[in-house]
């Protein structure tokens, strides 16, 4: 063999031994953010869940060192058509619940709500459970009270905005992104369905002595 030849395999071998570490390192599976699909009845308040789902092997995540946790994140949720929605608030809850967040606003416009928290990693760790089944662990949730005047079969949808939706540690140092490949985004929606009528006791106490008045009255005859 050639010296330039032996040379140029030997720079090949080195490009590739490189190239190892980095593709080892290659997110397979993203972390995702989702916001769920549900029915909601006419005339009430729809309690829709928002998940974080931590995967091993990104950059953020359990298995991570410390100051590699997602103890941060952003979730921007656009709707429509806004005109079914009266009002609409995004709130922790689930596994952030009880924790007490170093930072936390929920910044909102016509057809937008967004949430935005961040937990010093030393005093409120984020206990996600890694690998978990899919959605992951419930983080926050949106209570969408619907306008009166939607009607049934009409679909909200709820869109997580990729740019204004991320994940990252409590320094904001290292992020998890859309457009870097590490986030997954699943909207969600909501479907109006017709309200089911609440009978209250006195009504059902009337159902049941009418009934009894006509049993009697067939008992007679």
């Amino acid at each position: 063999m050639k010296p330039t030849a032996r040379i140029s395999l030997l720079i090949a071998i080195i490009a590739a031994s490189l190239e190892l570490p980095a593709a080892r390192g290659a997110v397979v599976t993203p972390d995702s953010a989702t916001v769920a699909t549900v029915n909601g009845e006419q005339f009430t308040t729809v309690d829709v869940p928002v998940y974080i789902r931590d995967l091993s092997g990104t950059p953020l995540g359990m298995d991570q060192p410390p100051g590699s946790k997602i103890q941060a994140y952003s979730f921007k949720v656009n709707y429509a058509p806004a005109s079914a929605v009266q009002s609409i608030t995004f709130t922790r809850a689930g596994i952030t619940s009880a924790l007490t967040p170093a930072f936390e606003s929920s910044p909102s416009s016509a057809g937008s709500i967004s949430l935005i928290d961040s937990f010093q990693e030393s005093t409120n760790p984020i206990p996600f459970t890694l690998n978990a089944a899919a959605p992951g662990n419930q983080v926050a949730h949106l209570l969408v009270t619907l306008a009166p005047s939607v009607t049934p079969g009409t679909v909200i949808t709820l869109t997580l905005d990729p740019t204004l939706t991320q994940l990252s540690n409590d320094a904001g140092t290292t992020s998890e992104t859309p457009t870097g490949a590490t986030l997954t985004l699943v909207n969600g929606a909501i479907t109006v369905i017709p309200s089911i009528p609440v009978i209250s006791h006195i009504g059902i106490l009337l159902l049941a002595l009418t009934l009894a008045i006509i049993g009697m009255r067939v008992i007679r005859f």
